[in-house]
């Protein structure tokens, strides 16, 4: 009963008792009425006091649940702020976390070569000077009288030799000393004449280990390094591969150098093959910058026979480029519907630091290289590249230490060489059971020999002349093909077979290649090569894209012109060759090379 039923109660009470008395009602009755409406106005007092006490503990029940919400809200924030700020902490930590900024990986590689070939009988003209060297000595000890004006005449003439930096100035260096060379050959042109041989190497073994570091300085800017040991069981040198003591066969495995290092087996140190910096996104634009020891070696399409991923924009055209270059790109990507992935670069590089110039004792330029490649296309399915590099001031023999002709280094600069060349690579799903990749490159060289011979290598020019034979200097254009295939099987069985050709004046920069004769790219013939890959089917760890894989292939080599890999001197054709022709290195008719590995990517 609420307030206003017990007001309206107490009203009908007092009314009562002021109004006429009904009957004979008498006192007594009249008394019990009362009594009984004071208790039930009693009671009414009592359920109003009750529901007034209800009231106020049902309105303090509230203001304590609303406290209660208020210090939960409370609560609630600060649960959040502390989830909040451990997701900071937690993303800071990531942020430092080497796994975001730090990628780590590598390869090793056990290979195994049989090697065989068949040589032409020549004159090793190196062995020539030195027999012819020795020989006076012995006979001026013991008759100085008659022996001593032919030593120091011999010595005379490799001194003014020396001095040779003309072809004008060989024409008359040879015209001055025909007779020198005349009784030099028939004294001494016999004992240095070496027979046709058949060169093997029954098992060749040979570890190589890289070690891949990827860094992420900036939100723009990335450093990656390579670094690699290549060598030969049971050596610490390269011996191996470039013929030790005896001429070597071609000029890119005369020794190891600045462009060949970790490429070529040599010794168990651990080199840096590759460190560059990389600025991406400049001016928000898809340009980017990258400057250091590039990523010039084992590009497109050579991939598919190493089993390795596409080299990316850094990558340049394995048959015109494989040489380990310090150098800077600036590339540029733009957004075209009609040519997916295109993209373009500049590139510069420096094969050779001349040092201090304009001095007594030095003449000779840098050896720098300039490129253009435009690459309209680059998708899965279909990669398409156009390039054009030019190479100034070529010298004529790199610096190498303790090689067949002692220690080397550039003497002169022979000229210029423009190189062209156009590819494409791609893959065919679903062929057979398999699918089906291909390439088909295309290159074109032109040389543009200068006026200067290399003194050291006989008078020969920019593929001009033979030894002391100088020839007047003219541009000379070769081209090469390569053609390649290569089907994956679902049982990650690869077959690959590939194909090289290359005229009588073709001439490339890849002394980097992983070939072990010499870089077949630069083959001045034929090259045939057929390929197994089998990838074991184990599950990667380190990475989505580690694998292990056995590589099984047999190259062979029909060489149709000497030099091949070389710039100096002219190309003889090899049926032409015989014990009287006067070489440098050792001329090798045909060749083979059986070869196993065991790859390991990380």
């Amino acid at each position: 009963m609420n307030t206003r039923l017990a007001r309206t109660l107490i009203a009908a009470l007092v009314a009562g008792l002021f109004a006429p008395v009904a009957g004979a009602e008498s006192n007594a009755e009249l008394l019990k009425k009362i009594e009984a409406l004071s208790a039930e106005l009693a009671r009414l007092k009592s359920q109003v006091e009750a529901s007034s006490a209800n009231a106020a503990a049902s309105q303090k029940a509230t203001e304590e649940l609303k406290q209660r919400v208020v210090q939960s809200e409370a609560r609630a924030v600060k649960t959040e702020e502390r989830a909040i700020a451990s997701e900071e902490r937690l993303a800071k930590a990531e942020e430092k976390s080497t796994e975001r900024w730090l990628t780590i990986g590598g390869d090793y590689q056990f290979r195994v070569d049989r090697l065989g070939g068949q040589t032409k009988p020549f004159t090793d003209v190196t062995a020539l000077f030195g027999i012819a060297e020795q020989s006076l000595m012995t006979e001026f000890f013991r008759d100085q009288a008659t022996y001593g004006p032919q030593l120091f005449g011999m010595m005379n003439f490799a001194q003014r030799m020396a001095g040779v930096r003309t072809y004008n100035e060989a024409l008359a260096f040879r015209a001055d000393n025909a007779a020198m060379v005349t009784a030099l050959r028939n004294s001494y042109g016999r004992a240095a004449q070496v027979p046709a041989y058949k060169p093997e190497n029954q098992a060749l073994y040979t570890n190589r280990f890289g070690l891949d570091l990827h860094a992420k300085a900036t939100q723009d800017v990335s450093v990656s390094a390579r670094l690699v040991m290549y060598k030969t069981f049971g050596a610490g040198d390269d011996d191996a591969v470039t013929n030790g003591g005896s001429a070597p066969y071609f000029a890119d495995r005369v020794g190891v150098f600045d462009g060949t290092l970790g490429h070529v087996p040599s010794s168990s140190y651990l080199n840096v093959d590759r460190a560059f910096a990389t600025w991406s996104n400049i001016a928000d634009q898809d340009i980017w910058f990258s400057v250091g020891r590039r990523p010039s070696t084992h590009g497109a399409p050579s991939n598919l026979r190493l089993n390795t991923p596409r080299p990316g924009n850094g990558g340049t055209p394995s048959l015109l480029v494989d040489y380990a270059f310090d150098g800077m790109t600036v590339g540029w990507a733009p957004d075209i519907d009609g040519l997916p992935g295109a993209y373009a670069k500049l590139c510069y590089g420096r094969g050779f630091e001349s040092g201090f110039r304009s001095t007594p004792g030095n003449s000779l330029q840098d050896t720098d290289m300039l490129g253009v490649a435009v690459i309209p296309i680059d998708t899965d399915p279909l990669r398409v590249w156009l390039q054009w590099n030019r190479g100034m001031n070529i010298f004529d023999a790199p610096k190498m230490r303790d090689t067949y002709f002692g220690n080397t280094m550039p003497k002169a600069n022979l000229g210029d060489i423009d190189w062209y060349g156009a590819g494409a690579m791609g893959t065919l799903k679903r062929v057979g059971s398999g699918d089906l990749n291909y390439f088909a490159d295309l290159g074109m060289s032109v040389t543009h020999p200068n006026n200067n011979v290399s003194s050291q290598f006989g008078f020969q020019g920019l593929l001009t002349g033979g030894f002391f034979n100088p020839e007047a200097p003219r541009d000379k254009t070769g081209t090469a093909i390569a053609l390649g295939l290569r089907y994956d099987l679902p049982s990650k069985t690869k077959l690959g077979v590939e194909y090289n050709h290359g005229s009588k004046n073709w001439i490339t920069f890849a002394p980097a290649a992983t070939d072990m004769w010499t870089s077949k790219v630069g083959t001045r013939g034929n090259v045939y090569e057929l390929y197994l890959i089998q990838e074991l089917n184990s599950k990667p760890v380190s990475s989505h894209l580690a694998k292990a894989f056995v590589r099984l292939g047999l190259q062979y080599y029909d060489f149709q012109y000497t030099g091949s890999n070389n710039w100096v001197g002219a190309p003889v054709k090899m049926s032409s060759v015989n014990a009287g022709t006067m070489m440098a290195t050792t001329p090798l008719d045909h060749a083979y090379n059986a070869y196993a590995t065991f790859e390991v990517k990380f």
